[in-house]
């Protein structure tokens, strides 16, 4: 048994019981989210293995009261003891997700669901309690999954195709909103996504829940699909159910790969965004440098990596900064937490090799 101490939370890890010291920056940001929408009411988590992300819900952030679930004899000793050790007021229930939804009658301000791998076998169950104006806060670590290193179980869990390049972790988190999103419509819920990040071996996703036909038909509208060409690394994207982007490349001629249904709406809410980086008291170095890095990312699908169109062209490598400077003159352009090599522009394809072309040219004049 160990002692431990995170945020304002005192706990106790027995021997036996998973507890991540690598997720901290991510419990800091789950905290800082909740502080910034000010939801008071009752959480539930999920999956609480020591508990602590409950516990710091209550103690640091508006949350008024948790309920703990873990299918683990050991893990729900282990919250039960740490929820009366920190004094707040929860429940602990040494119950599966499944069979407590199907009874629960509780009216959630907010549902955290970080489990071991896919959330898949979950999400429905845990949509199917959320009211209006639920918060989630869903975790994904199957990332070879999402990000294509094994496309059948893939398109088996999240019915879609992922893509195994430079774009994958986006297009990984975008797969899974989409997936959410398709099974909030069939309860007549549209989502509004507020953050998405991927970062180490996780994807988390924070969205709210929006009652009525006409929310959950705007959201789905917002799943489209994307194709890549594997030549000249240009990508196509275009909203649909039935949505086809280009097959053949406009740039080289080549053909495309195919991805998705995905998420091709917004993944960042600036305001709420500003407004959990103004509550960071407490958090993680860390937390706090990943979310800055998302306040200045632009809020549109995918980006370039930059080594990949200099190898390509077979120019001398260029900085990432020197390009979102020099693109910045014709258009938006950005870093992505996604890709420390990547850039997300709206400046148009031909423009961007163009611009990489006059560089090194201009470069070697000197």
């Amino acid at each position: 048994m160990e002692s431990r101490t995170e945020g304002l939370a005192n706990f106790l890890v027995y021997d036996d019981v998973f507890f991540n010291t690598k997720m901290r920056s991510l419990r800091d940001i789950s905290v800082m989210f909740l502080r910034a929408l000010n939801r008071k009411g009752t959480v539930l988590d999920t999956t609480s293995a020591t508990g602590v992300r409950g516990i710091r819900y209550c103690l640091e952030a508006s949350i008024d009261k948790a309920i703990f679930l873990d299918i683990n004899k050991n893990a729900y000793e282990n919250t039960k003891r740490n929820v009366e050790l920190n004094r707040i007021d929860g429940t602990v229930l040494n119950e599966d997700i499944r069979s407590f939804s199907c009874k629960s009658n509780e009216r959630f301000s907010a549902i955290d669901l970080d489990p071991f791998g896919t959330p898949v076998p979950y999400m429905k169950d845990l949509l199917s309690i959320g009211r209006d104006g639920t918060l989630y806060m869903v975790t994904a670590t199957d990332t070879a999954v999402l990000c294509g290193a094994h496309a059948n179980a893939c398109m088996r869990e999240y019915a879609a195709r992922p893509l195994h390049n430079e774009l994958c972790h986006e297009v990984g988190i975008r797969i899974l909103i989409a997936y959410a999103v398709r099974l909030a419509a069939e309860l007549n819920f549209g989502v509004h996504v507020y953050l998405a990040l991927s970062n180490l071996h996780y994807m988390r996703i924070f969205f709210e829940l929006k009652r009525g036909s006409t929310n959950a038909l705007d959201s789905v509208r917002q799943i489209g699909f994307g194709s890549y060409c594997n030549k000249c690394h240009r990508y196509y994207y275009a909203p649909g159910i039935a949505s086809a982007p280009a097959q053949v490349c406009e740039s080289c001629g080549g053909r495309t790969e195919r991805f998705g249904p995905l998420w091709l709406g917004s993944i960042y809410d600036k305001g709420v965004i500003a407004a959990m980086l103004s509550h960071s008291s407490g958090a993680s170095d860390e937390a706090i440098s990943l979310l800055y890095k998302v306040y200045n990312e632009l809020d549109i699908p995918f980006f370039y990596s930059i080594p990949k169109l200099t190898a390509m062209l077979g120019v001398g490598s260029i900085s990432q900064n020197v390009m979102v400077k020099e693109l910045s003159k014709k258009g938006a352009a950005s870093l992505t937490h996604f890709d420390p090599s990547g850039i997300k522009t709206d400046v148009p394809y031909d423009d961007i090799i163009s611009e990489l072309k006059t560089h090194v040219t201009t470069k070697a004049m000197r």
